[in-house]
């Protein structure tokens, strides 16, 4: 037919052609007559091409070119009239005995049904490609992020340019038996028993990616590693690999077979004397970390929970997760109200709050902090004093009670006497004073009127009767006698 249309003279050519027995296919193709033969055979050949990738498998069609025009159809129809004016076609002739039926029907639905297929195909294979470009994106995204994050902790370390030996996640594996005995576990990771190859015992601290940053893990490493101190933790070696949520942090301390301090300070049993001695390392060893190392650093963190036991019960300040280091000795620290640190019940009045009158963040903060956990160490802040009868009790009592820290300044020689028991013996109810006294001083309100850690010490390592009460514990026992005269 495109031959035909090509050779005739107006350029146009109709033709139809059997299927199958009941289908028959009718065409037409013309060409504009201001063309050469071969140019029209050309532009039909060309609309051919089109109608083999777009319209092999429908029942009709119309190819329109600026020069040449292709039709077919299953109907019959004439040039120059619509499909609606075409003569009817005859009735196909019953089909022989035996012979399949429908074969017509079947090849139109059959052909319907594989253009839907090819349009079912090309949208799912469209929603593919989607899919494929937004997973490659999206991880294309976290490796970039990942690979920011690694690199901004690469740098943190460089600037520190002095750290412990570094381990890979693999070392920490075979050093812990794939973690197999794990001693606890805190609200920043787990920690693991494990041991060096030269026969060592360490602690391994794997660090929670959800809850510890970059920063906080590169403060801990740099913070201990600028320390020497028997009362501040070793700190053995540290791991940081890969990046993003899959990325391995770990710390590898000293072994502490005794655990920490928590374990002692709810009805342990440690004597007054022992417990006297850990608070007394634990004073040294923050003194050392405000005053005696180059760093000067405030831990910012100091509760029983981060106070660590050898096997001679000597004291290590341990997790220095929240440390700030100070360039100067006395300097202050910026810390936002959102970024206040610290454990509640231990942490500082001026790191939460901007309350005039209480001064900057500075050392004195972990003063407070060691003041709590003294008078957490003796029970003090677990206590109340009936003021009708002057007793010691704990927990909560009448509606006449004083609580913490009042209940100290009314009755301390009642708690003293209290705490020891019948069966301590002398002396040891000037222990528990002493204790008491030194914490009450550490958890003044404003910084100022507290003491530092070298003061501490010192009042630590007094006797008792040269130690003297805070103004407001003076002022609320001597509140307490008149009272109590009067009523007598």
């Amino acid at each position: 037919m495109l031959a035909a249309a090509a050779g005739s003279p107006v350029r146009l050519a109709f033709g139809d052609e059997r299927v199958t027995a009941n289908t028959t296919l009718h065409g037409l193709a013309q060409c504009t007559e201001d063309l050469t033969a071969e140019e029209c055979t050309r532009c039909l050949a060309t609309h051919m091409v089109w109608l083999g990738v777009c319209c092999a498998d429908m029942d009709g069609v119309r190819l329109i070119g600026p020069s040449c025009y292709l039709r077919y159809e299953l109907f019959a129809f004439e040039p120059a009239t619509t499909p609606s004016m075409a003569p009817l076609a005859e009735p196909p002739p019953p089909s022989a005995p035996g012979a399949p039926s429908g074969t017509g029907t079947g090849s139109s639905s059959s052909s319907k049904k594989k253009t839907r297929s090819y349009v079912l195909a090309g949208a799912l294979g469209g929603v593919l490609v989607l899919l494929l470009g937004a997973c490659l994106i999206t991880t294309w995204w976290y490796k970039k992020k990942g690979s920011s994050g690694r690199k901004r902790m690469e740098s943190l370390l460089q600037q520190h340019q002095q750290y412990p030996r570094r381990y890979s996640y693999a070392q920490l594996k075979r050093m812990t038996g794939s973690f197999a005995h794990k001693l606890g576990q805190g609200g920043n990771g787990e920690v693991y028993k494990g041991s060096l190859p030269d026969g060592r015992e360490v602690a391994v601290k794997m660090l929670k990616e959800a809850k510890v940053d970059g920063e906080e893990f590169i403060n801990e490493v740099a913070s201990i590693s600028r320390t020497s101190h028997v009362n501040v933790v070793t700190l053995l070696g540290f791991c940081l690999e890969g990046s993003g949520p899959r990325s391995k942090r770990g710390l590898v301390y000293e072994f502490m077979p005794n655990g920490s301090l928590e374990r002692y300070t709810a009805g342990g049993d440690l004597g007054w004397e022992q417990l006297l001695g850990i608070a007394v390392g634990i004073a040294r060893g923050l003194e050392y970390l405000h005053r005696g190392c180059n760093a000067h650093i405030v831990h910012f963190d100091i509760k029983p929970h981060n106070i660590l036991l050898d096997a001679e019960l000597r004291p290590k300040i341990s997790d220095f997760g929240l440390a700030k280091l100070r360039p100067q000795r006395d300097s202050t620290i910026p810390v936002s109200i959102t970024g206040a640190r610290g454990t509640v019940g231990y942490i500082a009045p001026e790191v939460f709050s901007r309350q005039v009158g209480l001064g900057a963040v500075t050392s004195k903060s972990d003063v407070y902090s060691y003041g709590m956990m003294v008078l957490e160490m003796v029970g003090a802040r677990r206590t109340t004093v009936n003021n009708g009868v002057g007793s010691v009790t704990t927990g909560a009592s009448s509606g006449s009670s004083s609580y913490f820290p009042e209940c100290l300044y009314q009755d301390l020689d009642g708690f003293c006497a209290s705490a020891c028991g019948p069966d301590e013996k002398v002396g040891t109810a000037e222990v528990v004073r002493k204790m008491v006294i030194v914490g009450l001083w550490c958890i003044r309100m404003s910084p100022s009127d507290r003491p530092s850690m070298s003061r501490v010490v010192e009042m630590l390592e007094k006797t008792t009767p040269e130690l003297e009460l805070p103004p407001e514990a003076r002022a609320a026992e001597a509140a307490g006698s008149t009272g109590a005269a009067a009523s007598s």
